[in-house]
């Protein structure tokens, strides 16, 4: 059977080359837009391009602010610090994730909080947290602390997976009840949407990533979307070093962070923003044929949860089990087409092996079943 789905997904991509999970797309602006970035000398964090960035993914996702970062993993740490997590406190967040979520709660000496994904998608699942909250915390002057710990709960940072959004409802009421400060970790869905609003502006404070594996790339490049004028300001100021704005001087008046995105990859994101609606439809209709395939094999079909409108950044397939999985995993890459595993549960890495965490069933479950599949998009189909 996974030699008849070696043959699709050639068919889908072109027979007679490499066929990568995910690789960038440049048929629009790009060269234009670099080149004139670069004519204009002004290709570090100051330029018009940044700006002209930061405007575009207001009007894309109807966020009242955005500031461009470096990375996405930035984004995550400003993240943080903009919610005021300081050391020793608590981040919930979700165990199937990528490790720049983890690891940005690790540079705040924080301590992360791993809980299991949803039955019905791969990010956090709202029922786990609830029954968390309950078994573990309690309320004291208006915040959550850990019981166990005495470690006061501040944040709550679910991660919208392969661009499928989380019951972000059910989520956002429980964090409201008891003053958990909520990020969404949209870096894998720019172009998704959750009951009409695009992912990242549900939350006072997102975070984006424009890795070059991205639906859209900056060749690296990040940005947080904000809903509050006060945290945006504060945003722009810590990404940029912290520095008073001064026609000559330099004076910094509290630790900053040189996390602005650079003019040249902003040219560049620019370019692909354009793209981004046409980029989305095309991944949309490769999902549909993948959908429409797999109901005749024995492999499960990641959809779009209930709600949710799916960039589908990345295709994804459950196999009945994990021998079926590495079978499938070395029958595709044998024949150039690469498939990867979903990532190593953050729980069992070195580094976060004793943080608490709940039964992770169904973490545990996607882990030794998933794999993700080809999802470029198709130009062949342009």
């Amino acid at each position: 059977m996974s030699n008849d789905v070696v043959n699709y997904i050639k068919s889908l991509y072109g027979e007679d080359r490499f066929i990568p999970l995910h690789e960038p797309r440049f048929v629009g602006n790009e060269k234009k837009y670099l080149n004139e970035c670069i004519d204009s000398t002004f290709v570090s964090s100051v330029g018009k391009f940044v700006d002209k960035f930061e405007h575009m993914l207001c009007e894309i996702t109807g966020s009242k602010y955005a500031i461009a970062c470096v990375n996405g993993t930035a984004a995550l740490h400003m993240s943080l610090i903009l919610a005021d997590v300081q050391k020793d406190d608590e981040v919930i967040t979700q165990a199937l994730t990528f490790v720049a979520t983890a690891n940005a709660i690790s540079y705040t000496n924080a301590h992360p909080v791993f809980l299991d994904s949803a039955s019905d998608n791969l990010g956090l699942c709202p029922i786990d947290l609830q029954k968390f909250i309950n078994e573990n915390c309690e309320m004291r002057d208006g915040e959550c602390f850990n019981k166990n710990t005495n470690r006061r709960v501040k944040a709550c940072i679910p991660m919208h997976t392969f661009g499928h959004a989380v019951k972000l409802d059910e989520i956002v009421k429980i964090c409201e009840k008891y003053n958990i400060f909520l990020i969404e970790d949209a870096a894998e869905s720019v172009g998704s949407y959750y009951k009409g609003k695009h992912t990242g502006t549900i939350a006072k404070v997102s975070a984006l990533s424009f890795n070059g594996n991205k639906t859209v790339t900056a060749g690296g490049g990040g940005a947080l979307l904000i809903q509050d004028e006060k945290l945006a300001k504060r945003a722009k100021h810590l990404t940029t070093t912290a520095k008073v704005p001064h026609p000559y001087e330099f004076n910094h008046d509290e630790i900053g962070y040189n996390y602005r995105m650079p003019n040249l990859n902003a040219a560049l994101i620019c370019a692909q923003l354009e793209q981004l609606e046409a980029y989305v439809k095309n991944k949309r209709e490769t999902a549909s044929l993948y959908r429409e395939f797999f109901k005749e094999t024995e492999f499960e079909f990641i959809d779009e949860p209930k709600d949710c409108k799916s960039s589908f950044w990345l295709n994804a397939v459950l196999c009945k089990d994990t021998e079926q999985r590495n079978e499938f995993l070395k029958t595709t890459n044998d024949n150039n087409v690469m498939t990867r595993p979903v990532w190593k549960l953050m729980s069992e890495l070195a580094m976060f092996k004793d943080c608490q965490k709940s039964k992770l069933i169904n973490a545990k479950n996607y882990e030794a079943r998933l794999v993700n599949i080809p999802s470029s998009v198709r130009l062949n189909n342009e």
